[in-house]
C-alpha cells in the first residue's frame, strides 16, 4: 500500500532522516519521513510560496494549513518568535516531525495539532497555505471554506497553487462562493500565491 501525504496514520515504517533546508535566510539541519508531503526537499511550490510572501505579524496567531513536516510554520516561527504558529495536519507523522522541527530550531511557541484540536475561537493574523489540491475539489472546498473564514478582520491567507492544478479556477471560487477578495498576489514557476481577505 502506497501512504498518501494526505494519510492521517501512515503504515510505511517511520525512517527519520536529516534535512538541509534554508528557512528564513539561514540554513537549517531538520528531520523528516516517508509518509509525509515532499520529504526529501523543500518542494517548488513550497519555496515560491516562502520567497513571496510578506514577513508575517510578529504578534498573534498565525497558521500554516497542511504544515507537513513544518517548513512554513518553522519560518514563521523563526520570522515571528512572538506570535503563536498553529501548524495544522490530518497527519500524525507529519505533526510529530513539526513538533521535533520546532523543538531543534527551540520554536517553542509552534502549536502542531490536527484541524480538530484548533480552539474554535482562535482567529488569525496570517495563514500560510500551500494546500492540498489532490485530495479533489470538494475536499478543498471544505477546508478552505473552514479556515479562510478564520482570519482576523485584517487578517490576509497566502496560498500557492500550480496554475495547471487550477489556481485560476480556485480565485474565482474563494471571490464568488467564499465572498472573500482573492487576487494574484505573485506568479512564478508554473505557480500563483492567492492573496485572500477577509472581505467583511
Amino acid at each position: 500500500m502506497t501512504d498518501h501525504y494526505f494519510t492521517a496514520a501512515p503504515a510505511s515504517a517511520t525512517e527519520l532522516r536529516p534535512i538541509r533546508v534554508t528557512l528564513a535566510g539561514h540554513a537549517h539541519t531538520l528531520t523528516t519521513a516517508g509518509g509525509v508531503f515532499s520529504p526529501d526537499r523543500l518542494d517548488k511550490g513550497t519555496a515560491i510560496l516562502l520567497e513571496e510572501v510578506p514577513a508575517p505579524p510578529s504578534t498573534g496567531s498565525l497558521l500554516d494549513l497542511g504544515c507537513g513536516w513544518g517548513p512554513v510554520a518553522l519560518t514563521m516561527a523563526l520570522l515571528s518568535p512572538d506570535a503563536d504558529v498553529y501548524a495544522v495536519d490530518v497527519n500524525a507523522r507529519a505533526l510529530d516531525l513539526v513538533r521535533h522541527n520546532a523543538a531543534t530550531l527551540a520554536a517553542s511557541r509552534v502549536i502542531a495539532c490536527a484541524p480538530d484540536d484548533v480552539p474554535a475561537d482562535v482567529r488569525f493574523a496570517t495563514i500560510w497555505s500551500n494546500p492540498p489540491i489532490r485530495v479533489g475539489k470538494a475536499v478543498l472546498h471544505d477546508l478552505l471554506r473552514a479556515w479562510l473564514p478564520r482570519l482576523e478582520a485584517t487578517g490576509t491567507a497566502y496560498l500557492v497553487v500550480q496554475k495547471n492544478l487550477g489556481a485560476d479556477s480556485l480565485q474565482r471560487w474563494i471571490s464568488t462562493e467564499l465572498r472573500m477578495p482573492c487576487e494574484r498576489h505573485a506568479t512564478s514557476g508554473g505557480f500563483r500565491v492567492l492573496a485572500v481577505r477577509h472581505g467583511h
